[in-house]
């Protein structure tokens, strides 16, 4: 099913990468790619791995030798590094692959098997509904869990500072990546009945900027406006006072390489950011998250010797200090306690044996235990964990000391939790996170890509889309089940990646913005393949950019953008040289 292209002999190999171009570029037949760039029908593979004008031989493989992927097919995504076959993990690998696209079930459907355990609240039944082709989630017109490719989080939260205001803390009565369905006879915490989406129309730039550039070529920017009625909370008490943004899932390549950079390499990241704002003479607090950098002492906030709390650091399980790299927000430190790990635990709500508890909140609790329907459906099923004695009083007790975060970890008065997803299944389910190759750049030999990378250089898009990394010995930290049963994950020592991160957050200002205003630099490499891999194409956090030429000018929406300066030099290219950094772009 999976193939890394690099197992192939060279005979095989030109073969199939002739046929990959064929597939992923039109020819000099008026073809063009997506977005109207055209090529120039020639084989790159003559070029592969040799040094062309402003391209290293090493930048064809953007996750090294043993990260990337020959594969440039409309299967890419899904190809294992080859880091993954020299561990004999292949077979774990695929096994774990399962677990990503499979529905997950109710613990009462007969023959589950391995998929048991949705529930009884869920954001979405399976991964793959929120990565389409294992990709960045695809925009949407309205908000529904079962449509595939929705990748949509809720980010539901008390704005401060104004009602349109992008920070304030999450409510409390839903959880932090809100559940929108629920196992039968429970309601979901929220009704997706009562949410709406619009798209509107950007009618001025903030910063000034004409909707249209010097030559006369227009662009547009749409964002979203969410609102959710109050009668949409099946919780008690009912949440007041809040606001919507929309978080889209991440692409899952390359994140085992993203595990493997350093952390001392990530904070002289910093030190190097915080030095050329200084020679800007711009405040680093504006450029450099104050919650990770104290400007004042020009070190990090979060470093340990400071005695600071948080700030850079995530404590992980077993205590372990690490710097945070993961999430749009940068919560989380380890890919293995990162998004994909965490996901599988609060998507589906499956638990395992280091989560033996259910992703649930107080409100929904008592809202549930005081629901007589709920109960009514409970007292008719005396198999439900819910049943206890079988009267009101006692289906409601045992409703409320299951489904409420505060008892159920500790509570076994009516139900012994046992964990859901064996460790053997949640560790084949991380070799498959980990072993996800990045696929192989391409057309490097164009002299209109090469012309792209020069302008992206020269614009200073390279100063937060930090092109190049080094991994490090890559001691990856792993959660009890994986260290428990002394299991392995692939490794990417000492690889040179081209991943286009400063993995650091940054602020665009953008109208109806991320949650929390700052947002990790997003990884460009692969993102040219998207539309062929997961038909879609849209980027930003919340999918509000359809191509590269809308991203690129929501960096210039505010001139309070910490991108404004750079992403105004695009706009004041010809037209030719936009083409040629959107080309570049879909190169890498």
């Amino acid at each position: 099913m999976m193939k890394t292209f690099k197992t192939y002999g060279p005979l095989m190999l030109a073969a199939m990468m002739g046929l990959s171009l064929t597939a992923c570029h039109d020819d000099d037949n008026g073809g063009t790619t997506a977005g109207g760039i055209s090529t120039n029908g020639e084989d790159d593979y003559k070029y592969v791995g040799k040094a062309t004008n402003g391209f290293t031989p090493s930048e064809w493989y953007p996750g090294g030798e043993q990260g990337t992927t020959e594969n440039t097919t409309a299967s890419c995504y899904e190809d294992e590094t080859p880091a993954v076959g020299n561990a004999n993990l292949l077979d774990a690998f695929k096994r774990g692959e399962i677990f990503f696209e499979h529905d997950f079930l109710p613990s009462s459907t007969p023959s589950t098997k391995d998929f048991a355990g949705l529930g009884p609240a869920y954001v979405r039944s399976s991964c793959i509904h929120c990565h389409p082709g294992y990709g960045h989630g695809k925009r949407v017109e309205s908000y529904d869990a079962d449509h595939k490719g929705n990748g949509y989080l809720l980010v539901i939260y008390h704005p401060v500072d104004g009602a349109n205001s992008d920070d304030g803390p999450y409510i409390s009565e839903v959880t932090g990546m809100p559940q929108t369905r629920a196992v039968s006879p429970f309601l979901p915490p929220v009704n997706e009945k009562g949410i709406t989406m619009k798209w509107e129309t950007v009618t001025a730039m903030e910063s000034g900027l004409p909707m249209q550039f010097p030559d006369g070529e227009r662009y547009e920017l749409i964002y979203p406006e969410v609102t959710i009625l109050p009668t949409a909370f099946n919780t008690n008490p009912i949440p007041t006072n809040y606001a919507v943004r929309l978080e889209s899932t991440i692409g899952l390549y390359g994140t085992g390489l993203l595990d493997a950079i350093p952390q001392d390499s990530i904070k002289a990241e910093y030190i190097r950011q915080a030095a050329a704002a200084q020679k800007r003479g711009v405040d680093i607090a504006k450029v450099l998250n104050p919650g990770f950098w104290d400007a004042s002492k020009g070190d990090w906030a979060g470093d340990p010797t400071l005695g600071k709390p948080n700030g850079a650091w995530y404590k992980l399980a077993d205590g372990q200090m690490k710097v945070k790299r993961f999430t749009y927000a940068m919560t989380r430190a380890s890919l293995q306690d990162g998004a994909g790990a965490n996901a599988m635990w609060n998507i589906p709500n499956v638990s395992r044996s280091d989560r033996p508890y259910l992703y649930t909140t107080t409100a929904w609790a008592k809202a549930m235990s005081e629901n007589k329907k709920v109960i009514a459906a409970i007292k008719k099923d005396p198999s439900s964990p819910y049943y206890n004695d079988g009267t009101e009083a006692g289906i409601a007790a045992a409703v409320k000391a299951l489904l409420d975060p505060k008892t159920n970890q500790f509570n076994n008065a009516y139900h012994n939790f046992k964990p859901e997803m064996t460790d053997n299944n949640f560790w084949q389910y991380m070799v498959w996170h980990r072993g996800l190759a990045v696929p192989r750049a391409r057309d490097l030999n164009d002299a209109t890509v090469q012309r792209g990378k020069k302008l992206f250089m020269e614009m200073g898009c390279a100063s937060c889309h930090r092109p190049k990394w080094e991994t490090g010995d890559d001691n990856y930290w792993v959660p009890s089940p994986i260290k428990n049963n002394n299991l392995n994950l692939p490794k990417y020592a000492h690889q040179t990646i081209y991943p286009y991160t400063d993995m650091i957050q940054h602020r665009l200002y953008m109208k109806n913005g991320i949650h929390g205003s700052w947002c990790r630099t997003t990884p460009l490499w692969g993102r040219g393949l998207s539309l062929l891999n997961t038909g879609a194409e849209d980027r930003l956090h919340d999918c509000r950019a359809r191509n590269e030429v809308e991203a690129i000018m929501w960096h210039a929406y505010s001139k309070n953008s910490d991108a404004y300066w750079s992403a105004v030099k695009f706009y004041h290219l010809p037209k030719a040289d936009r083409d040629a950094v959107v080309k570049f772009l879909r190169s890498i």
